[in-house]
């Protein structure tokens, strides 16, 4: 009796792990949220940081947001219209004009690392890692 049930909660684990996949070569964090969430999500915290300039978040939505921040500040800094166009899309067209006008000349002769992330502490509140993202002057 025992090792049927054990046969059973195998297979029952090997099922889940055949139907949902491993997680390999997958990339980018989920955040517990869908994938609409997680760009509204990741859309908001770009705003911020551009409008602001340094925001203080999450550790794991910090690493997140230097990643997709980085790829829009190297889209505004070659400046070709497909580019624009394509930040206008995705940003507000006043914000889009800023990155493109106002922050991506400060990079030109920079090829990456745009933003700098400072690890704070836990919050108080639940114990999760927090730290403030700023761009590089």
């Amino acid at each position: 009796m025992v090792g049927e049930e054990a046969f059973g909660l195998f297979f029952t684990f090997a099922f889940a792990v055949r139907k949902l996949g491993m997680q390999k070569r997958r990339k980018g964090r989920k955040f517990g949220r869908e994938k609409d969430q997680r760009k509204a999500l990741l859309k908001a915290l770009a705003t911020a940081l551009i409008l602001k300039e340094k925001i203080k978040t999450t550790e794991a939505k910090a690493k997140e947001l230097s990643i997709f921040i980085e790829k829009q500040i190297t889209k505004a800094k070659t400046g070709t219209i497909h580019e624009r166009r394509l930040l206008a899309s995705l940003f507000s067209k006043t914000l889009a004009k800023k990155l493109i006008v106002n922050i991506a000349p400060r990079y030109k002769e920079r090829k990456g690392g745009y933003t700098r992330i400072m690890k704070l502490g836990q919050r108080q509140s639940d114990g999760a890692k927090m730290a403030i993202i700023e761009l590089v002057k």
